[in-house]
């Protein structure tokens, strides 16, 4: 399976929209990486899951992300919940 995430970082107030086949390794990349966007910053929490099929359906979904202003991107998440019982 393929997930698209978004995390969140209250420090910088930002949102970063990614994908992966694993989402909880992936995050522990963000908080312990070098990365251009997310390093610097250790408070990255998952705040939005979705679970595809294929990978290019979770690209695909990942692209659309990217380009959905902050507005969009909160009203997406308030219509998940994502808790450590609901994640995949």
């Amino acid at each position: 399976m393929y997930y698209v995430y978004i995390l969140y970082s209250l420090s910088r107030n930002v949102y970063y929209k990614g994908f992966s086949e694993n989402v909880d390794r992936r995050l522990a990349y963000h908080l312990t990486s070098k990365g251009k966007y997310t390093s610097g910053t250790e408070d990255w929490e998952i705040v939005y899951v979705q679970e595809f099929s294929s990978k290019s359906l979770a690209l695909m979904e990942e692209k659309r992300l990217k380009r959905l202003n902050r507005t969009s991107i909160e009203e997406l998440i308030k219509e998940q919940d994502v808790g450590p019982s609901s994640r995949p």
